[in-house]
């Protein structure tokens, strides 16, 4: 009987042998495999940081480029202000003119309840003078200049 047992338990040493190899050999494949899903992985991982690369320069750009145009957007909003300014100051100048020569134009127009005079003396060079004179006293002066 102990011939028969020692060829039992070699037997069931036998199989389990067996047994290991075919899961060393099951192992083995799925080792295959995760090497290469690992180097897929790696051209993965390397083209997502190429692709990052590319995109903080590009933000970069971008960055440089919103500076610079709100640089350039200030200065002509600032440009635009200071010609508001000047308009609105030659608009004032230039109604002050209009005012000026309506007063001269009518300073110089006959009254309505006169007859009408000839053409060449429709006003006296008197009231002339004293129009002229008043619309020059009313002139505002302008950088040191009478305007």
């Amino acid at each position: 009987m102990s011939h028969s047992l020692g060829l039992a338990i070699e037997s069931l040493v036998a199989i389990l042998l067996m047994v290991t190899i075919g899961y060393c050999m099951l192992l083995n494949k799925r080792l295959k495999r995760l090497k290469a899903d690992e180097n897929s992985l790696k051209a993965t991982i390397a083209e997502l940081i190429t692709a990052t690369e590319i995109a903080e320069r590009a933000i970069g750009g971008l960055k440089h480029t919103v500076r610079d145009v709100n640089v350039n957007l200030g200065e002509q909003l600032e440009a635009a202000g200071e010609m508001s300014l000047e308009l609105k100051k030659q608009l004032s100048e230039g109604e002050n003119v209009v005012r000026r020569l309506s007063r001269i134009a009518l300073a110089a127009r006959p009254p309505a309840d006169a007859e009408p005079k000839p053409a060449v003396a429709t006003i006296s060079p008197a009231k002339a003078v004293a129009a002229a004179a008043q619309a020059f006293s009313e002139r505002r002066r302008t950088n040191g200049l009478a305007a």
